[in-house]
């Protein structure tokens, strides 16, 4: 897929409003963060639950597990449509990888897990890290996500000639691709995109929600002006309701922008978050290093200081 699309060069950006109104109950706004993205996980099943190494396990669910040799991480993820009613019967148990996109859609893709990915995981976890060591692994764990990112855009192959003359046979990575962050917490992904692509274009999307009718509203959008030729890496760290996000490509398809060639960045992600954007855009792809059913939605807050 990602081979298919020819992009242009890059362009300058432009300002639009945009003003549009849709998902009914987005995501509760918080102090500190414009667009939360909370679970809809009861709070004495979540406390049950106990992380160890690439596993979950919980008192109150089944310990069902895939049989088949998938290997990975497996999860338990939210059951009830992410309703947070632990009484109601488990919609999904204890999964492998392979059940895991058997039952989301091959367009979820995991970073391979090792153990430094875990650990950095784990720091952004751990309520008793400091700010200082948080931002140290969450820019970490960012730059890998990136990097796995850029490598489901196209190449094209090249020669280059070696200071000693020698014809080398590489690959060349295509211009016309773009970042897209959703305000606040995608904003921390843009220096990890920066520093990977120099010159590469960012545009920003601001949804929050309306305090009258409690919808999740659009009220600025800024991209490059030729967004619907380009491939679209579109950064949100948390996906928890998946409501967001999905407003958010909403907007993208107004642009032009076709849900198959967004690529969409995520740090953590709920089992019932990826379930709703695939459901809704069967063709975009979703890059995480995590499903689980307990996202840390106080991401955006501690990166930004305002926790």
């Amino acid at each position: 897929m990602a081979t298919e699309l020819r992009c242009l060069d890059s362009m300058p950006c432009h300002n639009q409003q945009v003003n549009c109104a849709s998902t009914q109950n987005p995501e509760p706004q918080q102090a500190g963060e414009l667009i939360p993205d909370h679970a809809g996980g009861n709070s004495n099943f979540a406390g049950k639950l106990t992380l160890l190494r690439g596993r979950v396990s919980s008192s109150s669910v089944p310990a069902e597990r895939d049989s088949q040799a998938c290997g990975g991480a497996t999860l338990n993820s939210e059951s009830n449509g992410g309703t947070g009613n632990s009484d109601a019967p488990a919609s999904d148990s204890l999964l492998g990888d392979c059940e895991l996109s058997r039952q989301i859609g091959a367009q979820l893709k995991l970073l391979p897990m090792n153990d430094q990915i875990r650990e950095l995981q784990t720091i952004i976890r751990d309520k008793t890290a400091s700010r200082g060591d948080f931002m140290f692994s969450a820019d970490r764990l960012i730059r890998l996500v990136v990097e796995e990112g850029l490598n489901q855009l196209p190449y094209k192959e090249c020669m280059v000639t070696t200071p000693t003359g020698y014809k080398y046979e590489g690959v060349k990575f295509e211009k016309g691709n773009c970042g897209v962050s959703i305000m606040r917490s995608g904003e921390a992904m843009e220096q990890g995109l920066r520093d990977c692509c120099r010159s590469i274009r960012i545009g920003k999307i601001l949804i929050q929600s309306d305090e009258e009718t409690q919808r999740a509203k659009v009220y600025y959008a800024k991209f490059p002006p030729d967004i619907y030729r380009r491939k679209v890496l579109l950064m949100y760290p948390i996906l928890s309701t998946g409501n967001t996000v999905i407003e958010a490509v909403k907007v993208l398809i107004e642009h032009g922008v076709q849900p198959s060639v967004i690529i969409l960045l995520s740090l953590f992600s709920t089992p019932h978050g990826a379930k709703s954007i695939i459901q809704e855009f069967p063709e975009i792809t979703i890059l995480t290093t995590e499903v689980h059913p307990v996202a840390p939605t106080h991401f955006g807050q501690k990166y930004f200081g305002t926790d």
